[in-house]
């Protein structure tokens, strides 16, 4: 579980395939201190399991093996040696929930619209399919490639939100640009709510029959 509040970026050192998986190397400072082979790190707010690590004078890279399955339905498949990536440390038993829950399952990719300064802020359009549109709200939770971001507006097939001078400095949106692909996660309590409506909605169909 994870909060969406992104710790650092990182760079990615290297990229390259193995029998089992596609690995990344990436390189880490806050979210290295304390992390162990097995454990859970967000990259750009995908879960993903570290395999190892890479040391060399003060500089230290954490080795992660990504799927083929989630590179297919990532904005991992995308990315590049030197690119940057938001991290995240799974939140601690005893940790403050700042953000919103994250799981680090990303549920589907959208499209970056409109991506600009305004007056001190930046205003974000992002375009989504439609299964993560269903649980936009405004007003309401998302992450955004790992980022706890709260929905502005909501428009056919498309949200808007707002990002404050501190989020742009330090997090991986800075090197974004329109026509870019971003990890979409809804809020999961949404997901329970639909989920529970829906059995509902069965349940009193079924009986409507039987009557």
């Amino acid at each position: 579980m994870f909060t969406g509040l992104v710790e650092e970026t990182g760079m990615i050192r290297s990229i390259r395939g193995t029998p089992a998986s596609i690995e990344f190397t990436v390189a880490v400072t806050l979210t290295g201190q304390g992390l162990k082979v097995g454990d859970s790190l967000a990259v750009n707010g995908c879960c993903l399991t570290v395999a190892g690590f890479v040391s060399k004078a003060k500089k230290k890279w954490v080795r992660i093996d990504v799927l083929q399955e989630t590179l297919n339905v990532t904005n991992l498949h995308t990315a590049s040696s030197g690119d940057l990536v938001n991290l995240e440390r799974a939140l601690p038993a005893q940790g403050r929930l700042g953000g919103h829950f994250v799981t680090g399952h990303i549920d589907g990719l959208g499209t970056i619209t409109r991506w600009e300064r305004t007056g001190q802020d930046y205003v974000l359009d992002i375009t989504a399919p439609s299964e993560v549109m269903r649980y936009v709200v405004p007003k309401g939770s998302i992450a955004v490639d790992g980022i706890s971001l709260t929905i502005a507006k909501v428009s056919r097939g498309g949200f808007r939100v707002w990002i404050i001078p501190h989020t742009y400095a330090v997090t991986a949106l800075r090197e974004r640009r329109v026509g870019d692909l971003v990890n979409l996660e809804a809020d999961i309590l949404g997901k329970y709510v639909d989920r529970l409506l829906a059995v509902k909605r069965r349940a009193r169909s079924g009986r409507a029959r039987r009557a």
